[in-house]
């Protein structure tokens, strides 16, 4: 019974400090701006494109708090998120992008792809992932060199 009502209190405790399950986020605008703070009158501290992947570890009225690759935490503002899709960035310095799921496949006429660069994922086929870039450019990149969210 105490135990029941211990778990109760904390996530009552969560819903009133707007504390959420970790949700994974896609930036859905062209850029999107990350605030260290919920409100525009915080400071930008970074403006990520299209396809950026988060992970939401809280909310604020219409703010989300999301980690990054990195472990970073920022805010930004649910109009420019969406969680219907996945998303992928480069997590090492340099990943090459080929035409197909597999070193035997040429490298893409989009190769490499840098740390940071963004994808939506369009398809997993065991170790390689099937991406689009903002500009609908196609590739596979080897799964390890991605952090997908």
């Amino acid at each position: 019974m105490r135990r029941s009502l211990a778990i109760s209190f904390l996530a009552a405790a969560a819903l009133l400090l707007g504390l959420t399950h970790a949700e994974a986020l896609c930036v859905s605008a062209d850029t999107a701006n990350l605030r260290s703070g919920p409100g525009t009158n915080h400071e930008k501290v970074w403006e990520v494109y299209r396809y950026m992947p988060f992970k939401q570890v809280a909310s604020k009225g219409p703010w989300r708090r999301v980690r990054d690759v990195d472990g970073d935490t920022y805010w930004v503002h649910s109009k420019l998120v969406t969680s219907r899709y996945k998303c992928a960035v480069v997590k090492s310095d340099e990943a090459n992008v080929r035409t197909g799921p597999g070193t035997k496949y040429r490298k893409a006429r989009i190769n490499p792809a840098y740390k940071y660069y963004s994808y939506k994922v369009l398809e997993v086929r065991g170790k390689w992932v099937k991406v689009i870039n903002q500009y609908k450019d196609v590739g596979w990149i080897y799964k390890q060199l991605l952090w997908i969210q």
